[in-house]
């Protein structure tokens, strides 16, 4: 697959580098995956509208849903999970990465692909190894403040490796941030928000608390706040709570107040950010990157599982106080009643987290994993922050 040469370099590009050609994009699964992958898919295409830029992912993750919606080429090859304890899976794992290794290898061959992209999961290993073995650049970037297997790998095979957060201990890492959605990177809540709140049906001069769990939602947060419809209430504050798909419930209520608005899913995140005066969530490093972007201050309910990933992808904007962390067994009914509901009264501490957030919050990351690419194409190593 071929199109015709890109201009000579992209305004706000790196000075003497030229566009590659092709790009295969290799992540997937999650959203912290697809989202900035597809933010980098964007800002390519802006550089040049004739780039051929194809995704590598599986049948399986969000990918498979969201690459095809935003117009791109998806490229699938078999899933290989990397075991962390002996199983059935370890035994298949030479044979089942081969194959994966070489469906990769289809994908860089037939899409004449000119730089590799990695963001890391189950897809980035095999586009590594592929890549690797043609003298195909290769970029890595990392989203988590701690790096995953696949990204620890292909940090071994390039100068071109990104990360979202400073603390990540990644062999010749630049720190860029999370490229972000267009929409998110140029949000400006304030112009907005009354958009934004007839979007969702909530009230104007009203707290508004937005819970999310994230693209899978969360179970713990659905559980508490859904026990304290009533008491949110009565204290005046209306809540945006996105549960999850098959998650929701009916917010059942005879006390009159502000609305409780329950849905599976939000396609229109800008508009709930810009409704928001606070976010309690998760803190996947998606998450994090986009409120700290767009100035929401946020209660962050680490997931406690994997190797903790999530409690470092908020450590920065706690420690600039933008952030409260809460652990995941004390997000209870009771703690909402005992910390939630004074912290959301409480306008001037709102007020300073927000702009704490703000401080640490990065838009361009986007343009600078763009700038990357570039130099991994014209075979310059990356420069360092």
């Amino acid at each position: 697959m071929t199109s015709g040469p890109g201009p000579a370099s992209a305004p706000g590009s790196p000075s003497g580098t030229s566009l590659p050609r092709s790009v295969l994009l290799a992540g997937g699964g999650s959203a912290g995956h697809v989202s900035p992958l597809l933010a980098l898919a964007d800002a390519l295409r802006r550089r040049d509208p004739d780039m051929v830029v194809t995704a590598l992912g599986t049948e399986q993750g969000l990918e498979s849903r969201l690459v095809p919606a935003r117009g791109y080429e998806l490229r699938t090859i078999p899933k290989v999970p990397l075991p962390r304890r002996p199983s059935s899976d370890l035994v298949r794992l030479p044979g089942n990465l081969r194959a994966a290794v070489a469906a990769a290898g289809r994908a860089i061959d037939e899409t004449g692909a000119e730089v590799v992209v990695g963001f890391g999961g189950y897809v980035s290993t095999p586009a590594y190894l592929a890549a690797r073995k043609r003298r195909v650049p290769i970029v890595v970037h990392e989203q988590n403040a701690r790096p995953g297997i696949a990204n620890r790998l292909g940090a071994r095979f390039t100068p071109h490796v990104a990360t979202t957060f400073a603390s990540t201990a990644l062999r010749g890492a630049t720190v860029v941030g999370m490229p972000l959605r267009r929409e998110i990177a140029l949000l400006d809540r304030d112009a907005i928000r009354a958009e934004a709140l007839e979007h969702f049906g909530l009230e104007a001069d009203r707290p508004t608390v937005l819970v999310t769990g994230g693209s899978l939602g969360a179970q713990r947060l659905n559980h508490a706040f859904e026990a304290r419809v009533d008491g949110l209430r009565a204290a005046g504050v209306q809540i945006l709570h996105i549960t999850g798909l098959g998650k929701e419930f009916e917010p059942g209520s005879e006390v009159v107040g502000p609305p409780y608005v329950v849905l599976a899913f939000a396609d229109r995140m800008d508009l709930a950010y810009a409704a928001a005066d606070l976010v309690v969530a998760r803190a996947g490093a998606n998450t994090v990157c986009e409120l700290t972007a767009v100035g929401l201050p946020a209660v962050y309910v680490p997931l406690p599982i994997g190797n903790g990933e999530q409690r470092f992808n908020a450590a920065d904007v706690v420690a600039a106080g933008g952030g409260i962390l809460v652990d995941d067994s004390a997000l209870t009914p009771e703690w909402i009643d005992r910390e939630l509901l004074p912290l959301v009264a409480d306008g001037g501490r709102i007020q300073a987290m927000a702009e704490a957030a703000a401080s640490v919050g990065e838009r361009g990351a986007d343009e600078a994993l763009a700038d990357m690419v570039q130099r991994a194409r014209a075979g310059s190593p990356g420069s360092s922050r």
